[in-house]
């Protein structure tokens, strides 16, 4: 049995197929989906999902958002996705050293709602990298 993955972001639909397995970044880890799996409803962190599609694995970039499965359909309404072959991966290693930076200088000041904004940024940037198979340290 095969499961429908259906990632949806505002502007697109990213994924629309059947798959094998699902791993997803939920807030509280990682999370593996494959076919007769229990009903679940999970938010899902800015991170890496990997679906497994006959023998090969596609990495999405996402932004964050839910994901809901139910008898053999896992749907995910996210902020934003990329699938990571169409990320230019120099550009996501740029944009991750900026957002490391941006970081740093956040931490040595007062602003909190700064740290939280830049704390976010970077794991958005960190999700492009991964998925266009660039290695964060």
């Amino acid at each position: 049995m095969t499961l429908t993955v259906r990632v949806i972001a505002p502007d697109k639909t990213v994924w629309d197929s059947e798959a094998q397995e699902v791993i997803l970044p939920s807030t509280t880890g990682q999370l593996g989906i494959l076919s007769g799996h229990a009903p679940l409803l999970t938010a899902l962190d800015a991170g890496v999902m990997r679906v497994r599609a006959e023998k090969d694995w596609t990495p999405i970039a996402l932004m964050g958002g839910f994901a809901e499965v139910e008898e053999n359909e896992v749907t995910i309404l996210v902020n934003g996705a990329e699938k990571g072959e169409d990320i230019d991966k120099e550009a996501a290693r740029l944009a991750f050293d900026e957002a490391e930076k941006r970081l740093q200088s956040a931490e040595s000041g007062d602003n909190l709602e700064e740290k939280i904004q830049a704390k976010k940024t970077l794991k958005r940037a960190r999700a492009r990298l991964q998925a266009a198979g660039g290695m964060v340290n």
